[in-house]
C-alpha cells in the first residue's frame, strides 16, 4: 500500500514530507500531543497548534500564551488562528511575526458549533465573501516571510456551498495552501464526508495545494484520498484520537515501507502511559497531566476487552501509578480489536445551522461579527 504519486507538499518555504498535517483540535493537540505523533512519525509531517484566538493572542492571555508554546525540536512551528476581526487577525499575525511565536500560520474558517455559527463567526463566515476577504488580506499582508494557509468547510449547508469561493478568493489573497473538510457545517461531525467536492476543489484551485480532511482513520484511508481527488495533501483529525501511531503508519504507507504491525494492548498501555506523562510535564503537576488524560481513555481502549468497572476506575485515576496499575490489570496480550479504525470523537449531526438574523440575505454585504464570536473551541 503506497501512494508512488505522492510529492513532498509545500507550505511556502517549508517542504512537508509526508503531506500529512495534523488537524487542529481543542483540548486535544498540544505540546505533549504533537510530541508523541511526532515521536511516532520520526519527525516527518506537520502538526499543528491547538487553535487560537486570536483576541486572545493580542492581548496575552494567559492560557493563551501557554497554548503557543512549542517545543524546540518542533519544526516548522505551526499556529492555527481563529479570527473574525480583520484588524485583529491583523495584529496577531504581526506580533507572531515580530516575537517569532510560529513559522507558519493557518486560518480556521472550518468550526461549525453553534455558539460560533450563531455570532457568525467558523463556518458561517465564509458566506460572506468580503468579510472573508478582508481577514485574508490583513493576514497576509502582516505575514511577512511566513506563508499563510486557512482551513474551511463546504459551507453552511447543502444549499449555502462557499468552498469554491472561498478558494478563489484564497488564491487572489495569496495564501499558500487550502484545506477542504468536505463537511458542511449542517452535518457537524456526522455522515459522510465528500471526496468528490475535494476533487472539485483541486480542479478549480490549481495555484496553490490542496489538502483534504474528513474520514481518514487510516492509512489506507489517506493514500485512497489523495489517489481518488488528487488533492496534494491529507489534514488527519479525529482519525489519530487514542491512535497516535497513525502517523508512523501514513510515513509507512508514503515512503512504501511494510506497514506496521497494529499493536497489542500493552503497547498501547506504555503510549497511554507516556501520554499522560507528557502532559504532567507540561502542566507542570503529574495529578493534572493525568486528569486531563482521563478524556482519552475510551480513544485508546475502543475495542478492547476492558471491562466497565475498569473503565470507570481508568477515567477517575490522578496519578501515573494508579494509571500503569489499572492498565496492568488488562490482558496485555490482546490483539489489535476488529473493527476499532473506525469513527471517533464527536459524530453527531444537525439539520440547521444557527445563524445570525440576516445573514443569508446577501453574502457580498460588509458584515461585523461581534468580539463574543472568538470563543475557545474546536478547530473543525
Amino acid at each position: 500500500m503506497t501512494n508512488d504519486a505522492a510529492t513532498p507538499l509545500q507550505i511556502g518555504p517549508h517542504t512537508v514530507w509526508p503531506p500529512v498535517v495534523l488537524a487542529p483540535m481543542a483540548g486535544i493537540t498540544n505540546a505533549p500531543f504533537r510530541t508523541l505523533c511526532r515521536e511516532f512519525s520520526g519527525g516527518k509531517g506537520l502538526f499543528v497548534s491547538e487553535m487560537i484566538t486570536t483576541r486572545a493572542l493580542v492581548e496575552r492571555d494567559a492560557k493563551t500564551m501557554r497554548l503557543i508554546h512549542f517545543d524546540g525540536t518542533e519544526k516548522p512551528r505551526s499556529i492555527q488562528l481563529y479570527g473574525v476581526d480583520p484588524e485583529t487577525v491583523g495584529k496577531a499575525v504581526r506580533m507572531i511575526v515580530d516575537e517569532d511565536l510560529a513559522d507558519h500560520v493557518d486560518l480556521n474558517f472550518g468550526c461549525p458549533v453553534p455558539k460560533i455559527t450563531r455570532k457568525g463567526g467558523g463556518s458561517a463566515l465564509p458566506y460572506k465573501r468580503n468579510l472573508l476577504r478582508s481577514i485574508l488580506r490583513e493576514a497576509v499582508g502582516n505575514a511577512g516571510s511566513l506563508p499563510v494557509t486557512m482551513k474551511m468547510r463546504k459551507g453552511i449547508d447543502d444549499d449555502h456551498m462557499t468552498y469554491l469561493d472561498a478558494g478563489r478568493i484564497a488564491v487572489e489573497e495569496g495564501v499558500t495552501a487550502i484545506a477542504l473538510h468536505g463537511r458542511t457545517a449542517a452535518q457537524h461531525y456526522g455522515g459522510t464526508a465528500d471526496w468528490d467536492a475535494i476533487a472539485r476543489l483541486k480542479e478549480t484551485v490549481t495555484e496553490i495545494p490542496v489538502l483534504g480532511n474528513g474520514d481518514i482513520w487510516s492509512a489506507e484511508d489517506a493514500v485512497r484520498m489523495m489517489r481518488e481527488t488528487g488533492c496534494d495533501g491529507v489534514v488527519v483529525g479525529r482519525g489519530c484520537l487514542g491512535r497516535p501511531w497513525l502517523f508512523g503508519d501514513l510515513v509507512a504507507a508514503f515512503e512504501g515501507g511494510g506497514a506496521p504491525a497494529a499493536p497489542v494492548f500493552k503497547e498501547v498501555a506504555r503510549v497511554m502511559v507516556r501520554h499522560a506523562e507528557l502532559l504532567g510535564e507540561w502542566l507542570e503537576s503529574e495529578e493534572r497531566g493525568v486528569i486531563d488524560f482521563r478524556k482519552h481513555v475510551a480513544w485508546y481502549t475502543k475495542g478492547f476487552s476492558v471491562g466497565s468497572d475498569l473503565r470507570k476506575k481508568l477515567a477517575v485515576s490522578s496519578s501515573l501509578d494508579e494509571l500503569s496499575a489499572l492498565l496492568s490489570e488488562v490482558d496485555g496480550d490482546q490483539a489489535w480489536p476488529i473493527g476499532a479504525d473506525g469513527p471517533r470523537g464527536r459524530t453527531s449531526g444537525r439539520n440547521r445551522v444557527v445563524l445570525p438574523d440576516g445573514w443569508l440575505d446577501d453574502p457580498y454585504d460588509c458584515a461585523s461579527v461581534g468580539a463574543d464570536a472568538e470563543l475557545d473551541t474546536s478547530g473543525g
